[in-house]
């Protein structure tokens, strides 16, 4: 039987209620709830409007004050400027690919550490994570750069390939402020 997800209702006093443990819990547990991957929804006890996704954004933003952040204010200007451009739906999707190609990654060598050092010595397994992480991180750095920087490149040539396609579809279309295209062949009705 597939385990019910679990409903954590916000009440208008900013307060938390968890309905599985019929408890009030903090951000903290929310967090917890995230990291043991429990499948939960957040809803507005007033309104019953799902509010997961602001309950998780104000999880980052908590740990993003913390002292040690994950997104550069460079990388948060950046996501900024792609609200309500065309492109926002792809960045998105092209974010969560990426995310869960790293998460692959981590996962197999995880599982490998695991094949050759048995489940029993978890601290020891962290460690060699920690050890592979220092010694490799250069390495993995040079590769995420190197990946971008093609995910970049690919990025613009699809917009350059949309340009070039929205200029072709509408060419034979006045608009004010476009100049008109010189390589446009006449029509047989203007050539007499």
């Amino acid at each position: 039987m597939p385990e019910q997800l679990r409903l954590i209702k916000k009440y208008p006093n900013r307060r938390l209620y968890d309905t599985k443990t019929s408890a009030y819990i903090t951000l903290t547990d929310v967090k917890d709830l995230v990291l043991s991957r429990e499948v939960f929804s957040v809803l507005d006890a007033k309104t019953g409007e799902d509010i997961t996704r602001a309950i998780l954004l104000q999880i980052i933003l908590e740990e993003e004050a913390s002292g040690a952040p994950l997104f550069t204010a460079d990388l948060l200007a950046q996501m900024i400027r792609f609200y309500g451009h065309a492109m926002q739906g792809m960045l998105g999707k092209y974010l969560e690919t990426s995310v869960k190609s790293f998460v692959d990654f981590q996962k197999k060598l995880q599982e490998q550490s695991q094949s050759l050092y048995g489940e029993s010595n978890s601290q020891m397994q962290n460690d060699m994570w920690s050890q592979f992480m220092n010694f490799q991180g250069p390495a993995m750095q040079t590769m995420m750069t190197t990946y971008m920087e093609q995910s970049r490149k690919m990025l613009h040539q699809m917009q350059d390939q949309l340009k070039t396609q929205t200029r072709t579809l509408f060419n034979g279309i006045p608009l004010p402020g476009f100049p008109a295209d010189s390589t446009k062949q006449p029509h047989d009705s203007e050539q007499k």
